[in-house]
């Protein structure tokens, strides 16, 4: 199995030494990286660090500022030069339906634009846009109706909501491109893959059934991003050879 990284992962690196994070990253095993943020590279010079190390972008999590009229061109050259498919938000103020309304008129927008340079336009959840919000209904039943995106879901941040990982990917099946791989303990404590109490197996072998890529997030930097991302990947090989 091939597997992506999600570089918040090792943000103890990547701001300071974005090339170190992705050679690092590399020699784990990951062949994808998601990124989050560019920290100043230019378009071209990250295409070359991927190239020189054997990954290929997988996605990023970028803002939706950036797909308003003004910035939109721009924003398709950068990440067309760096191959990107797949532009997912990784979180908005969605606390009204008047702001849902704002992020989804923009979104909906730019997504034919993003789609004719060949990048789909996704949204990635935390566990907040489950809440049934004062208006009767959740954050994310509001974008499945209202926005015509896919949908990156993370997998522990669904679990910590109390849902059924997945149930969510059966259910939105048609709508997801890549998942969120992540483990941790309900109340929000993020762990290393095998280290929590979600259901971290299930969800491989589910979105292999599917056919999609599955993104590793694991945020807690013990006792450093490499250290922990490394145990991750090797958590995914044991599980890889028990296959």
């Amino acid at each position: 199995m091939e597997y992506g990284l999600q570089m918040f992962s090792v943000r103890d690196m990547t701001e300071k030494d974005l090339e170190g994070a992705i050679r690092a990253v590399a020699a784990l095993g990951y062949r994808y990286i998601e990124y989050a943020g560019f920290f100043g590279h230019d378009a071209q010079t990250v295409a070359n660090w991927q190239e020189a190390y054997g990954v290929k972008c997988s996605g990023t999590h970028s803002g939706w500022v950036e797909l308003r009229p003004e910035s939109i061109e721009e924003t398709i050259r950068y990440h067309k030069t760096i191959g990107n498919p797949n532009y997912i938000i990784p979180g908005a103020d969605l606390s009204t339906l008047e702001k849902i309304d704002e992020f989804c008129a923009v979104m909906n927008a730019a997504k034919p634009r993003l789609e004719a340079g060949g990048i789909r336009l996704g949204y990635h959840n935390h566990s907040h846009e489950f809440v049934v919000m004062p208006w009767g209904s959740t954050i994310h039943s509001e974008l499945e109706k209202r926005c015509d995106c896919d949908f990156e879901i993370d997998t522990y941040w669904a679990f910590n909501a109390g849902l059924d990982p997945i149930q969510v990917l059966d259910r939105l099946a048609d709508r997801i491109r890549v998942i969120h791989l992540k483990d941790g303990f309900r109340g929000g404590r993020g762990m290393a893959l095998g280290e929590g109490e979600a259901p971290v197996a299930a969800v491989r072998k589910k979105a292999i059934e599917m056919g999609i890529l599955m993104v590793v997030e694991s945020e807690s930097l013990t006792p450093d991003g490499i250290s922990e991302v490394g145990r991750c990947m090797d958590f995914l090989r044991k599980c890889d050879a028990a296959d």
